[in-house]
């Protein structure tokens, strides 16, 4: 891992070298930003099922997997058409793959052992004090995971939405936003946070203010933060360490097809 390094003084505004880094930016966020931007327009707009509230019922004009489907469709259009793995081109290397996939297993087991059922049999404080604290943000109160598990097997399982959206979903997890969120967080914002010109910082190049803040904001992005906290530490630190974003999308990667083939197992839908 490089040693931390100061930033320079970015390219004043309006000269090329600053209109390259905004394209840049936008071909490395693009991908992810209308991931959540579909998600949290059919949420306002109350598209799907799971959008209805007390006060306003669902339109009903998309099912939830279906809109799952559009998301991924969208997300991989503009990785494919951005290509912001065009600022790496050499960086990939086989011999990460085996980190990588132990790194994403790492995750797995640490976002699902703790909510685990035989977890909970053999620690049950331990298991309630994590349920309450590092499970969703009202904090000191453990969500209803049955009720969880519930709804998102009503919305996603196989048996209620088809094996085609499923496995639509399975892509869009385990490809499209592994793909996107890790160009955004690790490849983009994880310089970003000390520059604009953020090309300019070596790939694998540590700062821990950046490194804590970035880890801390992907965190937040996920109901289930602790969980979200180490995998955003993990991913990162597998990334400095490696210089190579590809081996931080094989692990996110890795971490998503492990949850999803673990719900379709278990039926313990609430982590879908």
């Amino acid at each position: 891992m490089a040693s931390t390094e100061a930033a320079k003084e970015p390219a004043p505004k309006g000269s090329p070298k600053a209109k390259e880094m905004t394209r840049a930016a936008f071909r490395h966020a693009a991908p992810f930003i209308a991931w959540l931007g579909v998600m949290l327009l059919a949420q306002l707009m109350h598209l799907t099922p799971s959008a209805a509230t007390e006060e306003t019922p669902s339109l009903n004009l998309v099912s939830d997997a279906g809109l799952y489907a559009i998301r991924t469709a969208i997300s991989l259009i503009a990785l494919a058409i951005l290509r912001p793995w065009r600022y790496y081109r050499g960086l990939f290397s086989a011999r990460h793959v085996p980190a990588a996939l132990a790194a994403g297993a790492t995750v797995f087991a640490i976002w699902v052992v703790p909510q685990s059922d035989w977890f909970a049999a053999l620690c049950p404080r331990i298991a309630d004090l994590y349920a309450r604290w590092c499970v969703g943000w009202d904090f000191g109160t453990a969500p209803d995971f049955a009720d969880l598990a519930a709804k998102a097997h009503e919305h996603y399982a196989p048996q209620n939405t088809g094996w085609a959206l499923f496995a639509v979903h399975m892509l869009g997890t385990g490809v499209a936003i592994a793909v996107a969120e890790e160009f955004f967080w690790r490849g983009y914002l994880l310089r970003a946070a000390r520059t604009p010109d953020f090309l300019d910082i070596p790939v694998g190049n540590f700062h821990a203010a950046s490194f804590l803040a970035v880890t801390a904001a992907f965190a937040a992005e996920h109901s289930e933060w602790a969980a979200g906290l180490a995998a955003g530490a993990v991913y990162g630190l597998l990334f400095l360490r490696t210089r190579d974003i590809w081996a931080a999308c094989i692990a996110h990667a890795a971490t998503n097809l492990l949850l999803g083939a673990y719900v379709l197992a278990t039926g313990h839908w609430e982590f879908w």
